[in-house]
């Protein structure tokens, strides 16, 4: 599978949780924390996709305007993955605030799938080729086996 379009397929799985999520309500605790829990399992995933495969081929193979854009991207990862979903699990959720996080947390990765998927990746498509992105998503299907074994794993040991 191409890489690009694995990634997409993941950014609709987080949209659709996202979306569940904000439209949960206060008096829907299991059901928010359920929501959570997966959205963190997919982040995670995909984040390690992302950093350990597509964006350093990415990087690698470009310039200094792709430069840029992996810093960027790696930076939104880093708000979402120390800052965001920390305080979010960390939130009530049948608290008003829990909602209100969980909004800024739907911009923020909206933001990011937006210019990854109209900026990153059609720049990725015209620099790695089919044959590269055929290739990393080959990789990506494999980490994200491992991953999800793993993260599984150690869900059930905690």
């Amino acid at each position: 599978m191409n890489a690009i379009d694995l990634l997409k397929a993941d950014h609709e799985k987080v949209k659709a949780i996202l979306t569940q999520l904000s439209e949960s309500t206060e008096r829907a605790v299991k059901k928010r924390t359920e929501l959570l829990d997966k959205l963190e399992m997919e982040i995670t995933i995909h984040t390690q996709l992302e950093e350990q495969i597509l964006y350093p081929a990415f990087k690698e193979a470009g310039s200094k305007e792709q430069d840029e854009m992996y810093y960027e991207a790696k930076e939104e990862h880093r708000t979402v993955d120390s800052l965001v979903l920390p305080d979010l699990k960390g939130t009530d959720p049948s608290s008003p605030e829990f909602a209100g996080r969980a909004k800024v947390l739907k911009e923020l990765l909206e933001h990011h799938i937006e210019e990854e998927e109209t900026e990153m990746f059609p720049q990725a498509k015209k620099l790695l080729g089919k044959a590269k992105l055929d290739e990393l998503g080959g990789q990506m299907l494999e980490m994200k086996a491992s991953l999800k074994k793993n993260l599984s794993a150690s869900k059930l040991a905690a």
